[in-house]
């Protein structure tokens, strides 16, 4: 197996959640050299970046026995005259009137491809989970008792042999390797495990949680190492300094002594509870904007439900801006009623091509939709530089500037602003400069100061 350099820095996730892909791709667009892991398994990663369980179990890649591309909802095997269905957001098995499984996809959920799929018993409870990667292959199987609760976890390699067994209950973990069988007693000797393997344990691990990755951290100490391990903290900010995070800063964690956070917020208040600043620093991300905003009086809007909050009001109130309304399902009549306005555009059932296209057309997003967003819409409207505009009742994602959201009783202030805006160049450009930095958008030169120091 191929050892990696000393010099090149682990960055160690629990989790590929939206925090850890935009470390991942700061990294990336700063040109640090890193070595991505993720100890929660997900079937669908970039490349790039490596499952801890799933390096174990072959190239799927190089698989004769799965399709080598996700596997699309009516491709899921059941038995005779059971039948599947599906929307835009999940797909559920029935037979006749009983409801036996449910599919949960990958993202974008539009398209379909599945990466759970939940078994039920008799009384609807779930009795097992299929998971399913990027390659259209059935890599691990969890099992749950009558209470719906994990018991273990299985990981198949590329022939559908057994590697991996993860017991929830005891927390053992075995791993058929190379003709041995090895017992690990928790995940954190696991990963410790499959550092050793890789010649990694004595490089720089940053990681951005406090559970699992820690320990690691903690437990691959050595005599006369330095502290060179970084936590990146991408929490809210809370009430309090998090038990772990005190370790940190008393100086007593073998690995790491200096906490990055990257929420403002987050970084203000553990200062004000006494975090040490000379262990504390805040830094954001380098993302990578699409375009710039040019100002052009064109508004988006994402949603799958008719509950869009005082839309006619801002229509009305607004009438050189065309608003492009997009669902990924059908809409109701409700919603559709708005045609009946010159500025506004309905687009159901869009298209990613359409939403692309939108995306790069529009200058303005408004967040205005209730319940949960679609195509991660408050995320992409801010690296493709449109200004998001919200409401306190309807706000998602953390990108809006405070000074553009607003409470459903001010729709009018809501309206003055972009009004006045589409007016004056410069305090778009202005506006614009505050979202990125409220966003957490940091230099590239920040970031290399702080990150491989």
């Amino acid at each position: 197996m191929e050892k990696a350099g000393r010099d090149e820095i682990i960055l160690l996730f629990d989790y590929f959640n939206r925090g850890s892909q935009d470390l991942f791709e700061s990294f990336r667009n700063a040109e640090i050299p890193v070595i991505a892991l993720v100890i929660n398994d997900d079937g669908f990663l970039p490349d790039g970046v490596t499952n801890i369980y799933e390096h174990f179990l072959g190239d799927y890649r190089k698989c004769d026995k799965c399709k080598g591309k996700p596997l699309y909802f009516n491709q899921i095997t059941v038995p005779d005259y059971w039948e599947i269905s599906a929307n835009n957001t999940s797909g559920s098995i029935h037979d006749k009137d009983k409801e036996r499984g449910r599919i949960f996809f990958a993202q974008p959920t539009h398209k379909r491809f599945v990466r759970l799929v939940d078994y039920l018993d008799e009384l609807g409870n779930v009795r097992c989970t299929e998971h399913y990667n990027k390659y259209g292959a059935l890599y691990a199987r969890t099992m749950f008792n009558k209470k719906s609760e994990k018991v273990n976890k299985t990981f198949f390699d590329t022939e559908g042999r057994e590697v991996i067994v993860e017991n929830y209950v005891t927390s053992d973990i075995i791993l058929n390797y190379q003709g041995k069988t090895f017992i690990f007693k928790n995940r954190t000797d696991f990963v410790c495990f499959f550092l050793k393997l890789r010649g990694l344990e004595n490089n720089r691990i940053y990681f951005n949680s406090l559970s699992v990755p820690f320990f690691v951290s903690n437990t691959l100490k050595s005599p006369g190492k330095p502290k060179e391990d970084l936590l990146f903290w991408q929490e809210p900010a809370r009430d309090d300094i998090p038990g772990n995070m005190q370790v940190i800063f008393d100086g007593k964690s073998g690995s790491c002594d200096r906490v990055v956070v990257q929420n403002r917020q987050a970084y203000r208040k553990l200062l004000e509870l006494g975090a040490p600043e000379e262990k504390l620093k805040h830094l954001g991300f380098i993302y990578t904007f699409h375009k710039k905003n040019n100002g052009h009086p064109e508004a988006l809007i994402c949603t799958n439900t008719e509950n869009v909050e005082k839309l006619k009001e801002i229509v009305e109130g607004l009438p050189q801006v065309t608003f492009h309304v997009t669902a990924i399902t059908e809409m109701s009549a409700k919603l559709l009623a708005h045609e009946k306005y010159d500025n506004v555009i309905m687009y159901p059932n869009v298209k990613a091509i359409t939403l692309e296209r939108l995306f790069n057309r529009c200058d303005f997003y408004l967040d205005i939709n209730h319940e949960g967003e679609i195509v991660e819409a408050t995320r992409r409207a801010f690296v493709y530089n449109l200004l998001i505009f919200s409401f306190k009742q309807t706000q998602h994602g953390v990108y809006t500037a405070q000074e553009n959201i607003f409470d459903c009783a001010n729709c009018t202030g809501l309206i003055q602003r972009l009004n006045n805006l589409l007016k004056d160049k410069t305090a778009l450009n202005e506006a614009i400069s505050t979202q990125h930095s409220e966003g957490s958008t940091t230099s590239t030169k920040e970031f290399i100061e702080i990150c491989k120091h």
